[in-house]
């Protein structure tokens, strides 16, 4: 007899857990409902023909900035997650600091779900914030189903008395008890505002204003200083840490250590630290203007060898878009420039086209750092993550034999740089499934922009 199955993938490369099989994949009411070799089909069943390209489970981008509410024009969640599902992602997690009100207590949290619902072509989970002043309102954020809580040790920027602050360090550690005990996660940039701030200061009085001043003034001591200081509050708080765009590999052993004496921490990378390093920024300018910023070339293949090590816990791409004259006006100097990379929509390419074509990588290690260990540290392995029955049909096709050089008119963001403009890809997203959807195809561009749901979670699993 038979089987019925909505849509089936047949004949492609499967990237499952730590192999890759050529495997047909049957999907029924937007579950992977089998996995086998010639599944047999009937008369009403779709087919996508999978032939000589990898199928692999979606990506879970953890850390995205989409603005809304009420700065969509910087870049919103229908831009956003068209981008997104253009490059192969299936869940993102939006950022709480850059819409206005930021999501620091439960009335910003509810604008911020009225501003994604029916405008995302994908699923997604919603961040709570951390800031001076809000320790009374984490409980209501964490009943309603937030990821978890964001904080900066350093000045995120932005203006105004409503805009996301830094934490003070009392703030930080009576908010990471508090976390804890709410069986919360706390998501961390780290970087020590008391030093990027003096060396700041001084590069200003000085007249130093270059991509290599920037750099200088947020040195790799400034990231060390401010896990090493994070990683003692957690050990005596008992708070589940993450630490977000790790750019140093010094860093990553930190919290890996810290992970071998028992602390329940994980660590994020982003492409643009693997894939750019600190020439980048002087070569092509603001554009690939980030805090942290990027790093020596000597640092870049370090980070590498950690991530080849699994001392990395998942790759996020950090998209936090601008208007462009933010980033290149005419005469404005490279610390007034907007601090933030556009990238969301290549980080699946960029890793497959550095990590397994340019050093020979396994695929399965690539889709282990963009879905499976992100699902899990995120309590969504239930749903999300691999390519196993019974979870949601989000999956990416790739073919890794479609290079093409990337222009700005292949991007869906609302601003259309990147960094990555210009480079020649060794691969490409051909086609993008959320819970059985197709998204997006390369052919017909996102097909489907507003059927992604909130998932809400709780005590790090997922309530809905």
């Amino acid at each position: 007899m038979k089987n019925s199955y909505d849509l089936v993938i047949k004949n492609g490369n499967v990237v499952l857990s730590g192999e890759v099989v050529r495997l047909d994949i049957g999907i029924l009411e937007g579950k992977i409902a089998a996995l086998g070799e010639n599944l047999s089909l009937t008369s009403d069943s779709n087919v996508i023909d999978a032939e000589g390209q990898y199928v692999l489970p979606g990506m879970i981008d953890m850390h995205v900035h989409f603005n809304e509410p009420t700065m969509g024009h910087w870049e919103g969640f229908r831009s956003g997650s068209a981008a997104l599902a253009a490059g192969g992602c299936t869940t993102y997690a939006d950022m709480p600091l850059n819409g206005n009100p930021p999501t620091v207590n439960e009335a910003a949290l509810k604008l911020k779900a009225e501003a994604a619902y029916g405008n995302s072509a994908i699923d997604y989970v919603l961040w709570g914030g951390l800031v001076p002043g809000n320790l009374d309102d984490l409980e209501a954020l964490a009943a309603a189903g937030v990821t978890g809580f964001k904080a900066f040790l350093s000045n995120p920027g932005g203006e105004g008395e409503g805009r996301f602050r830094e934490v003070d360090d009392n703030t930080l550690y009576q908010g990471m008890k508090k976390i804890a005990a709410l069986g919360g996660i706390l998501a961390l940039h780290a970087e020590s505002e008391d030093i990027t701030a003096v060396l700041s200061a001084d590069a200003e009085r000085e007249g130093r204003n270059t991509a290599g001043d920037f750099a200088a003034c947020r040195p790799p001591e400034a990231e060390l200083e401010a896990v090493a200081r994070a990683l003692l509050y957690s050990e005596r708080t008992g708070c589940r840490l993450h630490f977000v765009h790790i750019s140093t590999a010094a860093a990553i052993e930190m919290i890996h250590s810290a992970k071998l004496r028992g602390l329940d921490v994980s660590a994020e990378t982003c492409p643009h630290y693997l894939l750019l390093n600190e020439t980048h920024m002087e070569s092509l300018g603001p554009v690939a203007k980030c805090a942290p910023p990027l790093r020596s070339e000597e640092e870049r293949e370090k980070l590498w060898k950690v991530l080849s090590e699994g001392k990395i816990d998942l790759v996020a791409s950090d998209h936090s878009p601008c208007p462009t004259e933010l980033k290149l006006k005419e005469g404005l100097s490279f610390f007034e420039a907007w601090g933030g990379i556009s990238g969301a929509q290549s980080s699946l390419e960029l890793m497959f086209h550095e990590g397994v074509a340019v050093r020979g990588l396994p695929v399965t290690l690539i889709a282990k750092l963009l879905a499976e260990l992100p699902a899990k540290r995120f309590g969504m392995q239930d749903r999300k993550g691999s390519i196993t029955v019974g979870l949601d049909a989000d999956l990416v096709l790739l073919d890794p034999n479609r290079s093409y050089r990337l222009e700005p008119e292949d991007l869906f963001y609302r601003h259309k740089h990147s960094p990555y403009i210009g480079l020649t890809l060794s691969c490409e997203v051909t086609a993008t499934l959320c819970r059985g959807n197709i998204v997006y195809t390369a052919e017909d561009g996102v097909v489907s922009g507003d059927g992604g749901q909130w998932l809400q979670i709780k005590e790090g699993q997922l309530i809905r």
